[in-house]
């Protein structure tokens, strides 16, 4: 468990970011976990830390890259180091974080590491929305606007195979506006190279990516509309 200072761009984000180590701690231990790494900064990142620096290719710049300047050289970094400590095997990481996820595919296959990543599938709650620590952030208000956001990618799934792609952004903006939504960005990617594409035939997996803000928290969230990862 680590907050990593490093990919927050905005230093009132880092400062607000949930700390629920108890709470999780105890999550921990009704799963059986046998250990909990839970660092300092500075074991992290010790004072002859180099850093790791690869080229990402343009798979940063769009989607949170241009909300988030530098955030995800940041992730790359602590992504880079925690393999380098702890030598895993399997590496496991969310489906709603999917840029980060690409990034770190990214990261694996550039440096030939020896570790196999697991993209696991989006964990929601009974109404829809994603997990996630930033929920607990939420207004009562807010938390039931937020529903909206994974009922509008679940439609937007279901348009998906009626219209073309523009048109399933379109009715999918449309949808979060209506809820009163402020939306950063809603895009129709390339599910491998992160970058719009217009119709199915431009990509074996297609993705639809979005980030809210809601009550001041931002949401991420997604739906896979073709092709499987």
């Amino acid at each position: 468990i680590f907050v990593n200072p490093t990919q927050f761009g905005d230093a009132k984000d880092l400062d607000h970011y949930p700390r629920p180590i108890e709470s999780d701690i105890f999550k921990l231990q009704q799963q059986q976990c046998d250990v909990l790494f839970w660092p300092e900064p500075s074991e992290i990142y010790p004072k002859n830390h180099k850093g790791c620096k690869i080229d990402l290719k343009g798979l940063h710049l769009n989607m949170e890259g241009a909300f988030r300047p530098g955030h995800f050289e940041g992730v790359v970094e602590v992504v880079k180091r925690l393999l380098d400590i702890i030598e895993p095997d399997t590496l496991v990481m969310g489906q709603k974080d999917y840029q980060q996820c690409a990034i770190i595919r990214h990261l694996i296959k550039s440096l030939q590491l020896s570790v196999n990543l697991i993209q696991a599938p989006i964990v929601r709650e009974k109404d829809g929305l994603a997990m996630s620590s930033r929920n607990i952030r939420l207004s009562p208000e807010g938390r039931r606007k937020a529903v909206r956001l994974s009922a509008t990618l679940f439609q937007a799934k279901k348009n998906a195979v009626l219209m073309p792609l523009h048109q399933v952004k379109s009715e999918a903006i449309k949808s979060l506006n209506e809820a009163g939504i402020a939306i950063d960005y809603f895009e129709i990617i390339d599910g491998l190279q992160l970058h719009s594409i217009d119709n199915f035939e431009q990509a074996d997996l297609v993705a639809a990516c979005t980030t809210v803000n809601i009550d001041g928290v931002r949401l991420l969230d997604n739906i896979i509309l073709k092709g499987n990862k």
